[in-house]
């Protein structure tokens, strides 16, 4: 097959695979995705070298997730972890241009990424990857997906974009990040701005296609070893045709992105250090038997045969602290490398 991904819903005991025998659909508007069917993989930002893909599902097949799939981590080479610390110049610089366009009042919020590559002594298999995130998060949405367009990528994220069944919808404001592991905690003040910008942000999407807007939290979510403010929002979608546009206003949203939308994006694609190719876009089930589950693309590595490169990343504003920051990156791809060295 030329295509194939494969994902298990949060809280699901089966997996899902599609396969295609041809490339994905290379699509360059999220509106593009009307009255389509497949599996959906979008890019932080979509360009022709890195278009909204769609595979076509050729073959679906859903099967029990193995009760003994639980295979052992790659090897890694000797020293892969050691250079946990690389970049960390490369993120000061970034830190602070953006910093400065927050202190002076020209953004609201922005997002800041980074990577790590980390190399294994032998050729990665991804499917078993893929297996040891779903029993290790099983609460999560996790995915593998491999065309010849973007490459490899295994996700376990917490954050739905989009998902429903017919006229009914749901979509989720989620942002800010701690370690813990009891759900009864103290939000800092940092934390729960940036939590409404998400929000406020997310409804004001909604109030332009959606009716019957039903908003509940913030409330505290949990995500691995990690907790975030969540906000959660059903609501109407009164035709088929609303999908695409909507999808088109809130992606990508002001938890990957920043505000304003369009101007912060701009400015991480000119000013980030790495590229984020196909980490913090969209990728999932699109119209699969009825239904839609598309999820942002967080908590997710590239796999390249003897490397994986893991992302993440933080929201900034402008009473963020650099290494408090830094520190919440580490937390975040601290998801991928459990997959590597348990």
């Amino acid at each position: 097959m030329a295509s194939i991904a494969l994902y298990r819903l949060p809280d699901h005991d089966h997996v899902t695979r599609i396969a295609s025998h041809d490339e994905p659909l290379a699509l360059s508007s999220c509106k593009e995705l009307n009255g389509q069917q497949g599996f959906a993989v979008a890019p932080f930002t979509i360009t022709a070298s890195e278009p909204l893909l769609l595979i076509k599902p050729d073959e679906v097949k859903s099967y029990l997730l193995p009760a003994a799939a639980q295979p052992e981590p790659p090897v890694l080479e000797q020293g892969a972890l050691a250079g946990g610390e690389d970049g960390r110049e490369a993120y000061h610089r970034d830190f602070e241009r953006f910093h400065d366009k927050l202190t002076s009042g020209e953004f609201q919020k922005i997002v800041l990424a980074r990577q790590m590559r980390v190399a294994t002594s032998a050729p990665v298999k991804a499917t078993q990857l893929f297996y040891r995130a779903c029993n290790l998060y099983p609460h999560q949405m996790v995915t593998l997906v491999h065309t010849a367009t973007c490459g490899t990528w295994l996700m376990a994220t917490p954050e739905v974009m989009l998902s429903g069944n017919g006229g009914c919808w749901h979509t989720v404001a989620l942002a800010g990040t701690m370690k813990g592991c009891d759900d009864h905690v103290a939000w800092s003040v940092k934390n729960i701005r940036e939590q409404r910008l998400v929000a406020t942000y997310v409804h004001h999407c909604l109030a332009r296609y959606a009716s019957n807007i039903e908003q509940r939290g913030p409330m505290t979510a949990r995500a691995g070893a990690l907790l975030h403010l969540k906000s959660t929002f059903d609501f109407t979608l009164e035709s088929d045709e609303l999908l695409g546009p909507l999808l088109d206003s809130l992606y990508p949203t002001p938890a990957v992105c920043g505000l304003p939308k369009q101007a912060t994006r701009d400015f991480i694609a000119a000013h980030e250090t790495t590229a984020r190719s196909y980490y913090s876009g969209f990728a999932g089930p699109l119209g699969i038997d009825g239904a839609t589950h598309l999820y942002v693309s967080l908590r997710c590595m590239r796999i390249d045969h003897t490397a994986c490169t893991l992302y993440a990343g933080g929201g900034i504003l402008s009473d963020s602290v650099e290494q408090q920051e830094w520190e919440e990156t580490q937390a975040k791809m601290g998801t991928m490398l459990r997959l590597l060295t348990t």
